[in-house]
């Protein structure tokens, strides 16, 4: 390891996330909703230090921190939704991304007059306007969200919004992503951590110390199981909980066009789909982050695209370099410098 990835190292060890390493009653996003929905569902568990793993040409570079602490991803496992999307569209479940979720899956929620024409793309793209209850919250709850790299919104968090034609309006939404697991898991017909374990973690070299889990509350009927649906993030509790060296053989599997040691995880197909932006949010692709234009992080090339979790998790791929980064607890008003320092410190090694 050159001495320039070893400060940048030092750089994120030193910009620490501001979220308190024990739970306590200000710990997660949930604190942030108005009342009623600003209570846990599912556990959540004490974090670790700012931790991190980096690969270049499919060399890990450098580890630190607890990169073995299986630790919560927040929002990135909604990437890991967009992945099993794409395990389901490489086994023909779901061949054609704009039809009509009510299509394969109805009776879940997509079959009123304003949700029947809602599309799988759609929920991929967060710009579906689906509307109604899922495991007890109200699409309302995540009206006029602000995230730290999408468009402001013009209302308060939780007010209520007119709801505009599904695919015309981009709306960072928990609630529909949630949604859109279930529909996922009704598509399978298994839950999706075993599907996920199955068809990505594994082949993908990942170990099986993760652990995946949906609200206290969340249980369904699926296939004559009775099975949990799990959430696209820990915005009220559960998630996914992986660890950075786990994290970054799937992101590995992502930089390498979904190839692993030449077996074939994910279609070529799919990670393109994933990283084409959104028409009308060009800074978002199939639940992962572009850097269009360089707008999200000015300091790495416009082809990195990222996973990004509360708190804050990043998985920062960069195709042109070959590059997989992950880093745990970071501060995000850190993040572009510490990426920068990254990308400077790889250049050396070319």
């Amino acid at each position: 390891m050159n001495e320039a990835l070893q400060q940048a190292i030092q750089f994120s060890i030193g910009h620490e996330s501001t979220w308190h390493r024990q739970v306590d009653a200000n710990w997660g996003v949930h604190v942030k909703d108005p009342a009623p929905w600003n209570r846990l569902l599912g556990p959540v568990h004490d974090r670790g230090p700012v931790s991190g793993a980096i690969a270049l040409d499919g060399r890990k570079l450098a580890t630190w921190g607890e990169p073995d602490r299986a630790d919560l991803t927040f929002s990135i496992a909604k990437t890991y939704l967009a992945l099993l999307a794409g395990v389901a569209h490489d086994r023909g479940l779901l061949p054609d991304l704009d039809e009509p979720v009510r299509v394969r899956v109805p009776g879940i929620g997509f079959d009123d007059d304003h949700n029947a024409n809602i599309t799988w793309t759609q929920l991929l793209q967060q710009t579906s306007e689906w509307q109604g209850t899922c495991f007890g919250l109200p699409d309302q709850a995540d009206h006029y969200r602000a995230v730290t790299f999408g468009e402001p919104p013009n209302g308060k968090k939780g007010d209520p919004r007119p709801l505009q034609q599904p695919g015309t309006y981009w709306e960072y939404n928990d609630v529909r992503i949630n949604q859109l697991s279930l529909a996922l898991l009704h598509l399978f017909g298994e839950p999706l951590p075993e599907v996920f374990r199955e068809a990505i973690a594994r082949p993908s070299g990942a170990s099986d110390a993760w652990d995946w889990v949906g609200y206290d509350h969340a249980w369904v009927k699926v296939g004559g199981r009775r099975v949990q649906s799990v959430p696209g993030g820990t915005h009220w509790g559960g998630g996914m909980s992986i660890s950075a060296n786990d994290q970054l053989k799937i992101a590995q599997m992502l930089l390498d066009e979904g190839t692993v040691s030449g077996r074939r995880v994910l279609s070529k197909e799919w990670i393109a789909r994933m990283q084409t932006p959104c028409p009308i949010a060009p800074f978002y692709g199939y639940l992962v982050w572009l850097n269009t234009g360089q707008k999200m992080f000015p300091s790495v090339p416009a082809s990195s695209y990222f996973g990004v979790g509360a708190g804050s998790s990043f998985m920062w791929i960069e195709p042109t370099r070959r590059l997989a980064v992950i880093v745990r607890w970071l501060d995000p008003e850190h993040a572009d410098e510490f990426f920068g320092r990254v990308f400077d410190a790889v250049a050396q090694l070319r």
